[in-house]
């Protein structure tokens, strides 16, 4: 993740804002609103403009992701190239399925909100659309998520952690 994190913050550095490197960062899978809070203690952006970029940037593609991504996925697993590609990527999301399977809401918005390796929005978006989850339970489970990792995340980053212990 640093080294992604790297890459975009001196890649885009005086080409755009630092605000729109965050912003760009919490939309990219792998990184999202995590990789963005990290950049942007980095960059010294302050916390609550940090966190707003972050959370925004992170649920821009959450509907996207909800609605298309199945019939997408269906429509590549009809071509001999993206084949392949597609089947590793919905048996890796799928491999992560019973906490959201079990508890569908609430599962949906810990397995987001927990910042682990593997988890997020990118990837509880997707088994959520693989699970035939109807959008109006998932896209708030997600939003949820998206809020609650970014007050641990906040905590971590922005060295919180202090001003409770």
């Amino acid at each position: 993740m640093e080294s992604l994190i790297n890459w975009f913050t001196t890649t885009l550095d005086g080409v755009v804002s630092k605000e729109v490197i965050v912003f760009i960062i919490s939309m990219v899978p792998i990184l999202e609103l995590r990789g963005g809070l990290i950049a942007s203690k980095l960059l010294g952006i302050e916390l609550l403009p940090a966190t707003g970029l972050c959370i925004l940037g992170n649920i821009i593609p959450v509907p996207f992701i909800l609605l298309f991504i199945t019939p997408i996925f269906n429509w590549l697993k009809g071509t001999r190239l993206f084949k392949p590609m597609v089947e590793k990527l919905e048996n890796k999301a799928m491999g992560k399925k019973e906490q959201i399977e079990k508890y569908q809401f609430w599962g949906l918005m810990l397995f987001v909100g927990i910042p682990l390796p593997g988890t997020g929005a990118w990837t509880g978006s997707l088994i959520a659309s693989l699970l035939n989850i109807p959008f109006k339970k998932a896209f708030p489970a997600t939003i949820l998520g998206i809020l609650l990792a970014a007050v641990i995340v906040d905590i971590f980053s922005y060295g919180l952690l202090g001003l409770f212990f």
